[in-house]
């Protein structure tokens, strides 16, 4: 082994090897005078038929391929021998195309003469055979080393050497870790080191095939190159383990462009899989480290996080650190964040790079090397600053930076880096244009949704609103709770078909309407066919050319119940909406049956409210389609389930509102918006409510202000006894003077105190300014003045006027 070290070539024996080669001893008239048992078997005469023949008879023409063997065979013996190419017959008759030389063994011409002949075919075969060493030691673009042992290098082809850049007695004898500085191996499942490789496959004796090597060779050593390499054994001919043979072919170009494309990939997988700004300029630095840099900081324009548009071009932009990742050659997939803080401004000098690709708009390369200052302290020596731009507008700006022992960043990463920030800027200005959406979006649902339940005694309730589109937190599903006057309150629930901010922007209209009918104390069949017929008009009033769907509010649902605390009586009417469900004090379940409407804009069919009595303590429950069917589950299924909820009276509202939707909605809402609102009920008691029925007559109101003054004493609100006379002298006064039948006057205390006079009228009184020369219509109007709320709610039978005053 050791005798190959300083070979340049590998010497085999030739076809001409009279030890293995037919040969014949001729005389000078070329007769036959000695035949080899070779001869015999290429020819198949024995020397018997042979001897004393001229060996031209043997020979019936020329080969086709005589020139050219003519010349690989003078390259093979002396100057005294002469080649030819010729076909002979075998004793059988079939042709044999052979080589032969025939050699003078006197000299020149002289007798006698030895002929050497060999089939021609193992002739090309054995010059194909030497050609091929002949290319793989000295034109090959595959490094090859032959290694005994020992591991120390004993024969290198000419790649090998010229990667080595020395002379091959310089180095030979030395181990592979000494060639090459600070090489690792790496594919994964192997040793980071090539020598323990190698004595694996001296060991083992299995091949290793695609190995992937990096290290810095002599004769680059700025750089770092990755070959493809390939082990296998050496054996002699008896078995015995000469050494390890190596492959090793440069693909540092193709490794390098394998790499970006397998970065690219990556970034179409890794970047943009959230709406969220900062996680993007995450994902970009967890995509580019170790692989494509070893620091990575993110800049945003200031404003971008809140979804705000940024700045014209042609202003210098504030920026605001959002990502700062610091990673290391040996640092790991994702290399490790900056210490933890929240997005701050930074400001980049004049000159420097971040700047330079601010204001020119392109990425900008600045290698440290080549500049007289000196490198930055954290060991930084190439930094590649690229604008995050997209659709024409500057996003911000991603900073890659190589430590001294990478290779610094050229153009074709300068290209990679583009489309890179290309991808990074496109998904945060989708991100930026969802948080305004959003936020927007929030905004309109905040305005739209109750901001506050109203204080009242009538019921205490709890509410939960899960819209089909989480992310954007909107949509179509509505409820309120709008208290009303004599204590009552209204509870509502809706559903607008549709989801989003349409959806919601309409479910605004309408959560509107409801509240300004309700203050008209309608009961609950009369403001569903008040809504029905505005509906209605809405649709007639669209724009030309719209679709019958234009309008989302044309087929809402909606169930509007009102509760009074006095009586203990609830009033529902619904508009293709499910019922309520109420659960008594005692745990019993009951969906309450209330006559099905037709949806809100339909038109042409009349609605029905239904009375209930409930028992003070009772839970009522209003829902959406939404909370109790999906495609998986139908109606009655869901109301099963909210039943066994509902029906723990140990848990407060809350919890039986967190319950519900754990229930029911366990993965949010997949199809449809949800909601729920749960009210359990409260009774006045007979020392807050007391009235009277006074006879249509003026004497009835001297003694309508004798009856309230007392009570008024026994409750302890003698501070409101000028203000109630007031009230209750003007209100009685005008049912007497312009209505008929008894008149009822009620006063109740709860959170203020309300007095109510009823008459059988229908006609409502009008606030207004009374002229200096009129004799009346001044009461009113001081009413209104000393009173927080007055208003007029009709009945069946009449009307009833009532005032709320506060509580001293």
């Amino acid at each position: 082994m050791n005798a190959w070290s300083e070979a340049e070539t590998i010497d085999f024996r030739g076809p001409l090897d009279v030890t293995s080669a037919a040969t014949a001893l001729l005389d000078s008239e070329n007769v036959v005078i000695g035949w080899s048992e070779a001869a015999e078997e290429l020819f198949g005469y024995t020397p018997r038929e042979i001897l004393g023949r001229r060996v031209d008879t043997l020979m019936v023409g020329r080969s086709a391929h005589e020139h050219a063997l003519i010349e690989l065979l003078d390259r093979s013996v002396g100057p005294t021998c002469r080649n030819e190419a010729r076909i002979a017959r075998h004793r059988d008759g079939h042709p044999v195309e052979v080589a032969t030389t025939i050699c003078s063994l006197a000299g020149e011409d002289g007798p006698p003469q030895i002929m050497v002949a060999v089939p021609l075919e193992p002739l090309r075969s054995w010059e194909a055979h030497q050609a091929m060493l002949r290319g793989l030691s000295t034109q090959s673009p595959i490094g090859l080393g032959i290694y005994d042992t020992e591991l120390r290098l004993t024969w290198a082809n000419a790649k090998y050497r010229s990667e080595i850049d020395r002379k091959f007695s310089e180095y030979a004898g030395k181990r592979v870790d000494e060639l090459y500085n600070e090489g690792e191996v790496l594919t994964e499942g192997y040793p980071r080191a090539l020598e323990d490789v190698m004595r694996g496959v001296i060991e083992s004796g299995e091949p290793v095939f695609g190995l992937l090597y990096q290290a810095r060779p002599p004769v680059d050593p700025e750089h770092e190159h990755v070959w493809s390499c390939a082990y296998y054994q050496l054996r002699d001919p008896d078995g015995h383990v000469l050494g390890v043979c190596e492959d090793a072919l440069d693909i540092t170009d193709r490794y390098r462009a394998q790499q970006r494309l397998a970065l690219t990939v990556r970034a179409g997988v890794r970047i943009g899989t959230t709406l969220d700004m900062v996680t993007t300029a995450r994902e970009i630095a967890e995509v580019v480290i170790p692989a494509f840099a070893d620091s990575v900081t993110v800049d945003l324009v200031e404003g971008v996080l809140e979804g705000e548009e940024p700045r014209p071009q042609g202003e210098s932009p504030s920026l605001v650190r959002v990502v700062e990742r610091v990673g290391s050659p040996y640092a790991g997939a994702d290399g490790e964040d900056a210490p933890a803080r929240g997005p701050f401004h930074v400001d980049y000098e004049p000159g420097s790079p971040q700047q330079a690709a601010l204001s020119t708009r392109k990425a900008v390369i600045v290698d440290r090397e080549s500049e007289t200052e000196p490198r930055e302290q954290n060991g930084m020596h190439s930094t590649l600053a690229v604008p995050l731009r997209a659709r024409g507008t500057t996003m911000g700006l991603v900073t890659f930076q190589r430590h001294e022992s990478s290779a610094p960043f050229d153009q074709d990463e300068m290209s990679l880096a583009n489309e890179l920030a290309t991808r990074t800027a496109l998904s945060i200005d989708n991100a930026r244009r969802y948080t305004r959406e959003r936020a927007a979006a929030l905004t309109l649902q905040r305005n739209l949704l109750p901001r506050g339940l109203p204080e009242q005694s009538a019921v205490d309730v709890a509410h939960r609103y899960l819209p089909a589109d989480i992310g954007l937190g909107v949509g179509g599903d509505w409820f309120d709770v709008i208290a009303l006057s004599g204590t009552r309150v209204g509870l509502v629930v809706g559903d607008v078909v549709g989801h989003g901010v349409n959806a919601a922007a309409t479910m605004g209209r309408l959560r509107t309407t409801v509240r300004a009918l309700a203050r008209l104390d309608l009961s609950p069949d009369e403001l569903l066919s008040r809504m029905d017929d505005l509906v209605l008009q809405g649709v007639e009033e669209q724009e030309a050319g719209a679709g019958p769907g234009a309008d989302e509010g044309l087929g809402v649902a909606c169930l509007y119940a009102v509760y009074d605390p006095v009586s203990r009586v609830c009033t529902a009417a619904r508009a293709g909406h499910p019922p309520a469900a109420v659960v008594d004090p005692e745990g019993r379940f009951t969906l309450l049956e209330i006559p099905p409407g037709p949806p809100l804009g339909v038109g042409g069919l009349p609605f029905e409210s239904m009375e209930i009595s409930l028992p003070e303590g009772s839970l009522l429950a209003l829902f959406t389609g939404g909370l109790v069917q999906d495609r998986d589950r139908d109606m009655d299924t869901g109301v099963e389930k909210l039943k066994d909820v509902l029906s723990d009276r140990q848990s407060t509202l809350e919890q039986l509102c967190d319950r519900a939707l754990a229930e029911l909605q366990p993965n949010g809402p997949a199809t449809d918006d949800a909601a729920l609102l749960l009210a359990r009920t409260h009774e006045l008691g007979a020392d807050q409510v007391t009235g009277w029925e006074l006879e249509a007559e003026p004497s009835a109101v001297s003694r309508a202000r004798s009856l309230a003054l007392d009570q008024l004493g026994e409750w302890g609100l003698e501070e409101l006894s000028f203000t109630t006379e007031l009230v209750v002298s003007e209100l009685v006064t005008n049912a007497i003077r312009h209505a008929s039948g008894p008149v009822y006057l009620r006063l109740i205390r709860d959170r203020s105190l309300h007095c109510e006079v009823s008459d059988k009228g229908h006609t409502s009184p009008n606030l207004r300014h009374s002229a200096t020369d009129d004799e009346g219509g001044r009461g009113l109007f001081i009413v209104a003045q000393i009173v927080q709320r007055w208003g007029t709610r009709y009945t069946a039978s009449g009307k009833t006027i009532w005032t709320e005053q506060a509580l001293p």
